[in-house]
């Protein structure tokens, strides 16, 4: 178990995003496991405004209530909550100590991870607008413990919709799980691309906005994220010729994984029985993924310690 001293990850927003069907959510699960088992203090934040089963699988006795409930519900339906999009303004008390939050709207698992659910699309009716508010409090919620900062790893909706909201602002980190197929391979490309051009200072679209001060605003915020950068994990790999091939074309654009997760059957049974995920084949892999991502915060600490001063 680190020294807490060395903790690299404490305070992190990690950003879990892929396509359908990739195993994002089975990821954020085990990884969320190894932070913990490493003795993080870890909060996992499901922000998937439509898949559902994070709890079961977590192994949670009872899924905690919608933080959407808790910051005042919708704008579509006379909430307070509204999109990033239209409205960029930062979601009031979104930084919040877990000891304020009401223990509806949290629950731990067998082990200590700290489960939140941003919102869900599932029981709102036929025209109930749109997942915006969702993504919002995706990108705002930061909750904090008395003595120390937890890792946050965000569970994010398969697709790439999200990030074009401009979710990745608040991030640290971007994972982009691939399996498999040509559309995760096309997608992590397209999400390298997109940070690139946001570490590049390239600024969102405001047509859209009617106030000067909400594009002072979007601008401010998109020239202050501090996104690191993305880092790739293949998963779902079967054998080592599909793991040759997606490396290869992986490699041609530039692109090298931190991790491979091979495909295990088990897993796909616990989603389907709504069972706790257990994992055991890549146990070893899983701990080389979070020591990597140890080591590149570490690097960029590092280099933030060792910047000199403006003369």
């Amino acid at each position: 178990m680190p020294d807490k001293l060395v903790k690299r990850l404490n305070g992190k927003r990690l950003g879990i995003f892929g396509k359908g069907g990739c195993g994002k959510s089975t990821v954020a699960v085990l990884l969320a496991k190894t932070l913990r088992n490493r003795g993080y203090d870890v909060c996992l934040l499901d922000a998937d405004s439509t898949n559902v089963g994070l709890s079961e699988a977590l192994g949670v006795d009872k899924a905690p209530k919608p933080l959407l409930d808790y910051y005042g519900g919708m704008v579509f339906s006379g909430g307070s909550v509204t999109c990033p999009v239209d409205d960029p303004t930062p979601l009031v008390g979104a930084h919040i100590s877990i000891d304020d939050l009401p223990n509806v709207y949290q629950s731990d698992t067998p082990e200590g991870i700290h489960l939140f659910i941003a919102g869900k699309m599932g029981d709102k009716g036929p025209g109930a607008g749109c997942d915006g508010p969702i993504a919002k409090i995706a990108r705002d919620f930061r909750p904090r413990f008395i003595d120390e900062s937890p890792v946050t790893l965000v569970d994010y909706k398969a697709g790439f919709e999200d990030s074009a909201r401009g979710n990745i602002i608040s991030l640290d980190w971007i994972i982009v799980v691939i399996d498999p197929t040509s559309a995760a391979i096309q997608m992590a490309i397209n999400m390298r691309d997109m940070v690139d051009q946001l570490k590049a200072g390239r600024l969102p679209a405001t047509a859209h906005l009617e106030h000067p001060d909400l594009v002072k605003l979007v601008n401010r915020l998109y020239r202050e994220a501090e996104v690191k950068g993305v880092l790739f994990i293949m998963n779902r790999v079967r054998d080592e010729e599909t793991e040759w091939y997606v490396r290869h074309t992986l490699a041609d654009h530039g692109i090298e994984p931190i991790g491979v997760i091979q495909d295990d059957p088990s897993l796909s049974m616990a989603w389907l029985k709504g069972a706790p995920l257990v994992e055991a084949a890549n146990t070893h892999e899983l701990e080389r993924i979070v020591e990597t991502l140890e080591k590149v915060a570490g690097r960029i600490a590092t280099r933030a310690e060792i910047k000199p001063e403006a003369s």
